[in-house]
């Protein structure tokens, strides 16, 4: 470094190996990697992931997107098979996974028809593993524009159809599974992970333990959440066999699993004439916090109770839709008029549930 005259000059770092194309042989892994180079890369990248805290879906999320990735080929490769993949060491894969040798320009270029959100997801995944790998991410890959998109909930006429649908279901999960979804904002992930344990009837509350990043958070109940549970705990009580702590059953007796509530949802959106993919565990959450922004509540209480770590997050439902904005005003000029054409006091309205989440159960 040079002082002269004041000045500093700093000297230019030396590139590591993954920010050149390959001039060598081989591409030395980093120092934390050096000790388990030898390892089959996949069990060491699923602890990595867990280690991490990443959630359940993130992890599947992550392999299953990057198989695809490490599988492109490049000219005078041979497809990889089943047990060459799962085998493949940390140290092959580094050398596979060069960022500058083009096969993710290849891959890149075979995820063009899918969705901008798709495409990033994939992406995220592709520039988590080389980051582990010690690589560097190609400046010239960036993520997809994806747009502004508003929060899918249904209206009041079509969750009143699904809640009906619920009600009289075969199936006795059904109910209960949609009320704690619409009461509580629960995400699908943590009303299957819910324990009777977990749950104070006393405070009308519940426990979630380790929901998304690995947090724990407070959810309130409503009367009419309670009642749903104590109508369904006798059902339960038939059902179980060896899942003596989980909340939901399934009519196997084990606990009810995400897809499986995805399969309830798209049963009750057919009786309840919905198009495919209308209803889904996440719409009704929104439909949770949508109801709570109507009613008046606050950015940092909606926050608070989706469990969302950013309230940047929790800042997309403000974005009111064109119908819910009419929704709203129709209903305040009709409050206004009811208030000016009325001569006997005016009791208090107490209603602690979101308007969207109440109607249609007795």
């Amino acid at each position: 470094m040079d002082k002269s005259r004041g000045n500093f000059r700093r000297e230019r770092r030396a590139l590591r190996p993954s920010q050149l194309r390959l001039t060598d042989e081989e591409v030395p892994v980093p120092p934390r990697l050096y000790h388990l180079r030898n390892l089959p890369w996949l069990d060491c990248y699923k602890r990595q992931l867990k280690s991490e805290n990443k959630s359940e879906n993130t992890q599947k999320s992550y392999i299953s997107g990057l198989r695809s990735y490490i599988e492109t080929l490049l000219p005078g490769e041979t497809v990889l098979s089943e047990s060459e993949y799962n085998k493949m060491t940390i140290f092959e894969l580094a050398q596979r996974m060069e960022p500058f040798n083009g096969r993710i320009d290849l891959w890149t270029h075979s995820l063009s028809d899918l969705r901008p959100t798709t495409y990033n997801a994939r992406l995220a995944a592709a520039r988590h593993l080389l980051k582990w790998l010690g690589h560097r991410w190609p400046e010239h890959l960036t993520r997809a524009r994806t747009g502004k998109r508003l929060p899918r909930t249904l209206t009041r006429r079509e969750l009143t159809m699904v809640l009906d649908a619920a009600k009289t279901s075969e199936n006795p999960v059904a109910s209960v599974v949609v009320t704690l979804m619409l009461d509580t904002g629960l995400r699908v992930s943590e009303v299957c992970k819910l324990n009777l344990g977990d749950i104070d009837i006393q405070d009308k509350s519940a426990k979630v333990i380790g929901g998304k990043g690995d947090k724990d958070r407070l959810v309130l109940f409503t009367e009419r959440s309670l009642t749903m549970i104590n109508a369904w705990l006798p059902v339960r009580e038939s059902r179980v066999k060896g899942e003596f702590d989980a909340l939901l059953l399934n009519s196997a007796g084990r606990r009810i699993q995400p897809r499986g509530v995805q399969r309830l949802m798209d049963a009750l959106a057919t009786e309840a004439g919905l198009p495919k993919g209308k209803l889904t565990p996440h719409v009704l959450r929104h439909n949770f916090a949508t109801g709570l922004l109507e009613r008046g509540a606050d950015l940092v209480s909606i926050q608070k109770l989706l469990g969302h770590s950013s309230i940047a997050t929790t800042r997309v439902y403000l974005e009111i839709s064109d119908q819910t904005l009419r929704e709203v005003y129709n209903r305040a000029q009709s409050m206004r008029s009811s208030i000016a054409e009325s001569d006997s006091p005016i009791e208090e309205l107490v209603e602690n549930t979101p308007s969207t989440s109440v109607v249609g159960i007795d």
